[in-house]
Parts: structure tokens; sequence; C-alpha cells
């Protein structure tokens, strides 16, 4: 059970995101709010787990309003306007709603939430079968089993996978690859990691994912033969 608050300034906007929740089990609105002050002396008493905030409101940017909370709580940005998607994606929401708000749509963003809150206080990240990543300025799950390789970009990461659109991710080889399974994953080439459950063949310096060849480096040559052989 998630336990939630909502603000926006439009109380007709709480009204239907109050109905969105009342529809799902695992999520527990406890309090509206139309003042961002209100909410904050509310959070000081009572913290939750997630916050439905409006960006553009009259007394503050929920933005900003975020960023000054000396709290770990997640956040789906509510708005009317499509050109704040940028800054919710740059405060690390798990999702980014825009207004009029489906269900459907609703639905999709508390499940992200439901499922982060589920992998951020498993035991140790010993169960975790899903890497997490943010991208197009949400939160995105992706099974580890689906991942073929890894593929820097300058700032980013490309995150191939099996039959789904690649995924493009603001971060840096180092922080990704220890989020994932050291026996399952390696770097082979500062460029590439790869699934090792996905190599097809390898020879002298190259390896094949998924029909495509991947470089490996002279100085990681023998470890990807060996773990290879051994896996």
């Amino acid at each position: 059970m998630l336990n939630c608050i909502a603000i926006d300034d439009e109380p007709m906007a709480l009204e239907v995101i109050k109905s969105h929740c009342s529809r799902l089990s695992y999520i527990n609105l406890t309090h509206i709010f139309t003042q961002v002050s209100k909410a904050k002396r509310h959070l000081k008493k009572f913290p939750v787990d997630l916050l439905f905030l409006d960006i553009q409101m009259p007394d503050a940017n929920g933005v900003d309003f975020y960023k000054s909370l000396n709290q770990e709580i997640m956040v789906i940005f509510t708005t009317a306007f499509s050109e704040y998607a940028v800054e919710g994606f740059n405060v690390n929401a798990v999702d980014y709603l825009l207004k009029p708000i489906e269900f459907d749509r609703f639905e999709i963003a508390c499940e992200k939430a439901q499922d982060y809150f589920n992998y951020l206080n498993s035991s140790k990240n010993t169960s975790h079968q899903s890497l997490y990543v943010r991208s197009d300025y949400s939160l995105v799950k992706i099974p580890f089993q689906e991942i073929l390789y890894l593929e820097t970009m300058d700032d980013y990461i490309k995150i191939h996978c099996e039959n789904k659109p690649t995924v493009l991710t603001l971060s840096s080889m180092i922080k990704i690859m220890k989020k994932l399974p050291a026996k399952e994953f390696i770097r082979v080439h500062r460029s590439y990691a790869i699934n090792i459950k996905k190599i097809s063949s390898i020879r002298s310096n190259t390896l094949v994912v998924s029909g495509v060849t991947i470089p490996i480096g002279t100085t990681l040559l023998a470890d990807v033969q060996k773990l290879y052989q051994d896996y």
C-alpha cells in the first residue's frame, strides 16, 4: 500500500485524482491540498510514499517545491503544460501525467510507483529481476532477461532490448553496471556491456549478440572469454 497526498490549485483536478485513486487498492490517498504551504507542513508531521504534484501553481512551482523537500518521496507530476515534462525528468519523477488525466494512463503511472517502491524496499537488491532507469520523462522497468547489450552515447546509455524499442537514459556505464547482476552482465569495451546469456559467438576480438557484432577491448578479452566459458 502506497500512502499518498495530492497537491493542485485546481479543486476539480484533485477530485479527478481522488476518484482515480479510489479505484486502485494499493493506493491510499490520505489528503489533498490546494496550497503548497499547507502540504509542506503536513509532510513534516506525516511523511508519505508518493506525491501527485501539479507543476504550475499560483503560489509555487511544483518542481521547486519537490526539490525543497528533505525527504525521500516518489513523485508523479501532473500538469496541463507539456513543456514542463523536461523539468519533471530532471528531478527524477516516477512519471509525468498530462491533464486531463485518463484513468488508464493514471493506473500505469501508479503501477510504476508501486513496482519502484517494492524495488527500493526489497532486501539488499537480492531479489531484483529488473533494471529501473529514467527515460522519456518517466521511470522505465526493464527485465534483465530482455536486455541484449548496452552502448554508451555521449552522456547517455542506449539499452538494446529483445523485441522491444531501444531505451535511452541519461547515465554512465559505471552506474548502470552497478545495478546489473555481475554474473550475467560484463563490460566488454569502453563503449559496450553485454548480457552473457545473449552471446551467440566469440571470435578473436569481437562477439555477436542478436546478429550485432560488438568489439571486445584488448584488456578485457581474456576476462570475457573466461567468463563466457565458465558460464
